[in-house]
């Protein structure tokens, strides 16, 4: 049975201002105008989150499926219908335990695969990482991963200066697992040798990176000046000074920056305190950061705060409704599943009224309690 939607459609090409989306069953049938409507809510796809360790009071960075469940959910309530559970550097019994319980999830749908952030880091650009699980790239160690999960690795950020960092490129990339620099401390020269490895997004940019300089340019350089190469963005006015946001949309355009949360356990919670891989978190004001040096640790982001910030900033509701959705889920290789309002991709939506808070979340054709 179709069903069908009308609002002010928000496509990969623009809006429609007086438009409508179908659906039948868990497919998109038809996106078009639809006269006899007067401007409505607006109605985006659905969000696609590539990085998010967790939300909600619930973390995926234990690798407990239910914690990773409940997480899911938390975000979905917020119009992410598509996102990685990533978790943090951790000795690799604990990555193998989350690969196995996070495989099922995957297979079911609940999560689109899994990210690890890490432990393959610069300790000079940790951040919140913890230092004591830092170590070389593993390509044993990646090999068993990715055959434990049967599909389910979806992304790996790794420091490309580290011993053995462009042979974990090539072996990730030729399993089709995406390659991100991330956490770095990598020279210009070495963070383009990654990208000619295969690497294909840079890890929250600026974040856990060498800043650029006029004589080194660094791995942000590099990274924007990279076709290949898809840029996070944390934009929560906290990670991100929002002129560095609105500098790097314009200079790589909106079809290679990605917005992301970075979430932890705390987004949707009250300040408080908390943990991140073995480490305790304080948050105050909304921000997370480290109790033993107050190092950024994560966000409380959710992707629709993501995008009101974004369009607060400047960005234009189009690009930030690619930044949302159509280039993340590129970015991870489900372009031709998710992420935008599209005839023949999944019936994914979200609902918004004229201050961008969500009103209504469409998953695979159905409507979210």
């Amino acid at each position: 049975m179709t069903v069908r939607v009308n609002g002010r459609v928000v496509t990969p090409t623009g809006v429609i201002r007086q438009g409508c989306v179908e659906w039948d069953g868990d497919r998109i049938t038809a996106v078009a105008e639809y006269p006899s409507v007067r401007d409505g809510h607006w109605i985006l796809p659905g969000f696609v989150d590539m990085h998010t360790h967790g939300g909600g009071g619930h973390t995926f960075t234990t690798g407990d499926a239910d914690e990773a469940r409940a997480a899911a959910d938390f975000h979905l309530t917020h119009g992410t219908t598509t996102l990685l559970a990533s978790l943090v550097s951790a000795p690799f019994p604990l990555m193998r335990t989350a690969t196995e319980a996070f495989a099922p999830l995957v297979e079911e749908g609940v999560l689109a695969g899994v990210h690890f952030e890490g432990p393959y880091l610069s300790a000079a650009r940790c951040g919140a990482q913890n230092p004591e699980y830092l170590r070389d790239p593993s390509t044993d160690e990646l090999t068993e991963l990715i055959e434990l999960g049967r599909g389910a690795i979806r992304m790996v950020t790794l420091a490309p200066e580290r011993d053995g960092a462009l042979e974990a490129i090539k072996l990730l990339t030729a399993q089709r697992v995406v390659a991100a620099v991330g956490h770095t401390d990598a020279t210009y020269e070495q963070t383009r040798a990654a990208v000619a490895a295969g690497a294909s997004v840079g890890t929250h940019l600026f974040n856990g990176m060498r800043p650029v300089h006029h004589r080194e340019p660094g791995p942000v350089v590099a990274l924007l000046d990279a076709p290949t190469v898809i840029c996070e963005l944390v934009a929560d006015g906290v990670h991100l000074h929002d002129g560095m946001l609105t500098f790097v949309t314009a200079t790589a355009g909106p079809d290679r920056a990605a917005l992301i949360t970075d979430a932890m356990a705390a987004a949707g919670m009250p300040d408080g305190e908390y943990e991140l891989g073995g480490q305790a978190v304080t948050v105050a004001d909304g921000v997370a950061r480290l109790a033993r040096d107050g190092a950024i640790a994560g966000s409380t982001l959710t992707m629709d705060a993501a995008l009101r910030h974004a369009v607060n900033a400047g960005i234009p509701i189009a690009d930030a409704a690619r930044m949302v959705a159509t280039t993340p889920a590129r970015a991870i290789g489900l372009g031709d599943r998710v992420g935008a309002l599209q005839v023949g991709l999944r019936a994914d939506l979200v609902v918004l009224d004229d201050d961008l808070n969500v009103v209504r979340v469409l998953r695979g054709g159905s409507w979210v309690e």
